[in-house]
């Protein structure tokens, strides 16, 4: 896929080997016009080498089924020469709604091929999916058939008869990784289906086999500049965005990893949904530049039944060189004895979220593997920064900027005018151009203040430059606790907590006040049988947070923390708890009865709802106790 490299670095370990990598154009670096042409040229290069597998029981001698690049080809012009089929052209939109299987897979490449291509979380609720269903405008939705424990397939037709634009409906029975006599019970937990609107209802392992598995049956048309994939956010902001990303960005997250780490001999294990650009760009695409071989363990990846405690004996069984996870996975593998042959291991990295330092010091004394902890975000395609595999990493950061991508650190006011630029080790807003920045949210509205000045995309997170060019975030712009007028990093009070020997892990967030505004709260998940109180850790804090103002006013113990399928602490669910519960308390010493639950308001963000306990609402009591909360309130409807 690359040029003549004889000039420049093998590898990125400096930021004067970015600049020599930098020194070609970036359109020397890759020959394929758009990532099905990349493909092909895999194939034709590997086409008999391993390129894809997946099991769907997480034992290390379960059944599993292993693509070849041929195959994977094979199977990608079947589908797209399929959503073809059925209608779907440039610019039609064909969403998907799977677990991590072989055929989401193919999904992802044939419905950029065919069309665009929407990944949707099957973790989220029926209307959350009808709605990015009519948001994207997709003809098809692929997901999957009825199968024992799962309500997806429930919840897809129920979304998909309230997306008018939903033509046809696919289901993928992946009752087939099954070995006997399981599969054969399958029927049995077939229900009455629910109504599924005007769409029909297809097999798409049997429509596909109708088609052409020997190439294309239409011409692509996607080119650099192509919008081809619509992926929508994580959602630890509140509500989903959908970025739109171009074919440039998918190609170039392929050929950066490639560059830079994988080879057809890597082995790549991906517990990553593929509904994220995380699974989906750097390990797929970075697979499909490279022709390396991606495993998938389980359609939950790290949430599937018995991935801990199998994990290390996972990566014996497939001689993995390269792991993919975020900062709650390795916590929950730290409580796991290693227990296999790991030598394989060469890199894992690490992303999400920062890495407490002694999360990163148990995994490489465990493993004797170090952890490159990087950085990336939807809105960039993906990848931004990461620690060099091959030059120092620096614990904490998020490494050097990868090359042809450029980070700023600036301050700005509200419409994006750049006020000042930062030195060496200031803090400003993180803000970046690259190859794979996208041209800005579907909803015009999303998008004001949205790039600074130049075009440079403000990331929403704070950070500083090294005198050696790497990277640190400090914080999230919009994660800030603001006391009084004092601003508090959330990091202060969870780096804390998490020295704590019972302590898994740490969300911190402002709760109302009616004096400061917000006063620092946190909210702990423990480890496995992990037992302190609450009190406990509150003095653990005050010890150890040494900004007074930063030292927790609340701390609550729960089961577990809300987390995004990444492994991302949802914060926007803690500030919710956090509301309810002040607001809740404010109404009770006023002697007013009512429920408070919040919600996220497209316009105003989180707003109390107060439902009273009997007849109508007091507002004007209400409002008394409320009123010198700055988080806005209203009575349910």
């Amino acid at each position: 896929m690359s040029g003549d490299m004889s000039v420049e670095p093998k590898s990125m370990g400096t930021l004067a080997d970015k600049r020599a990598i930098e020194a070609a154009p970036l359109s020397e670096r890759w020959s394929a016009r758009n990532t099905y042409e990349l493909l092909c040229q895999t194939a034709a290069r590997h086409g008999n080498r391993p390129a894809l597998s997946f099991q769907i029981e997480s034992g290390p001698k379960d059944s599993a089924e292993t693509l070849t690049w041929f195959e994977v080809l094979s199977h990608v012009n079947q589908a797209a020469n399929l959503f073809r089929r059925l209608g779907v052209g440039e610019g039609d939109v064909v969403a998907y709604l799977l677990p991590n299987c072989n055929e989401t897979a193919i999904a992802l490449l044939a419905g950029q091929t065919a069309g665009v291509v929407a990944p949707i979380n099957p973790l989220l609720e029926p209307d959350h999916i009808a709605a990015l269903l009519r948001e994207t405008g997709a003809k098809v939705l692929v997901t999957l058939a009825p199968f024992p424990k799962s309500q997806l397939n429930e919840k897809a037709l129920k979304a998909a008869a309230e997306a008018p634009s939903v033509e046809t409906v696919l289901e993928v029975d992946i009752a087939r990784y099954l070995t006997p006599p399981v599969k054969w019970l399958i029927p049995m937990f077939r229900p009455g289906r629910p109504d599924e609107g005007s769409a029909k209802v297809l097999n798409f392992e049997a429509e596909a086999a109708k088609e052409k598995s020997g190439g294309l049956t239409f011409q692509p048309e996607a080119r650099a500049d192509t919008i081809s994939a619509l992926f929508h956010t994580g959602g630890t902001t509140g509500m989903p965005k959908i970025a739109p990303h171009r074919q440039q960005g998918m190609l170039y997250n392929g050929w950066l990893v490639e560059r830079l780490i994988f080879d057809e001999n890597s082995v790549v294990l991906c517990p990553m949904p593929l509904f994220h650009c995380f699974g989906a760009y750097p390990m797929w695409m970075a697979c499909v530049a490279s022709g390396a071989h991606m495993v998938m363990p389980t359609p939950a990846g790290y949430r599937g039944d018995g991935v801990m405690d199998n994990f290390w004996k996972l990566i014996e069984r497939w001689r993995v060189t390269f792991l993919t996870t975020v900062p709650t996975a390795v916590a929950a593998l730290m409580q796991r004895t290693v227990n296999a042959d790991v030598s394989s291991l060469q890199y894992a990295i690490c992303g999400s979220a920062p890495l407490p330092k002694e999360l990163f010091r148990q995994f490489e004394e465990a493993t004797g593997v170090k952890i490159l902890e990087g950085y990336g975000q939807t809105e960039t395609t993906c990848l931004i920064s990461c620690n060099p595999p091959n030059g120092e990493r620096k614990l904490g950061s998020v490494g050097l900027p990868f090359p042809y991508t450029e980070v700023r650190i600036l301050h700005l006011d509200q419409h994006g005018r750049v006020s000042k630029e930062c030195g060496v080790d200031e803090v400003g807003e993180i803000c970046v151009k690259s190859p794979g920045v996208f041209p800005g949210y579907t909803d015009p509205a999303r998008n004001e203040g949205l790039f600074a000045e130049g075009g440079w995309l403000r990331t929403g997170d704070l950070g500083r430059l090294d005198a050696d060019g790497y990277l640190w975030i400090t914080g999230r712009a919009k994660d800030v606790i603001i006391r009084g007028g004092h601003n508090i990093d959330p990091a202060i009070i969870e780096e804390a907590l998490a020295k704590h020997p019972q302590v898994a892990f740490v969300g911190a967030i402002g709760q109302p006040d009616s004096y400061s505004g917000e006063l620092p709260c946190a909210y702990v998940e423990l480890i496995d049988g992990g037992s302190v109180s609450a009190e406990e850790l509150m003095a653990f804090a005050a010890e150890n947070v040494g900004e007074r103002a930063a030292r927790p006013d609340y701390v609550e113990i729960v089961d577990e923390l809300p987390k995004t399928a990444v492994g991302k602490i949802f914060k926007p669910e803690l500030r919710k708890r956090a509301i309810a519960r002040i607001y809740q308390a404010a109404l009770a010493e006023a002697g007013i009865a009512a429920a408070v639950s919040v919600v996220e308001d497209p316009r105003l963000g989180l707003v109390a709802e107060l439902s009273p306990a009997t007849g109508a609402l007091d507002e004007a009591a209400a409002g008394a106790a409320l009123g010198a909360f700055a988080r806005p309130w209203r009575t349910a409807p």
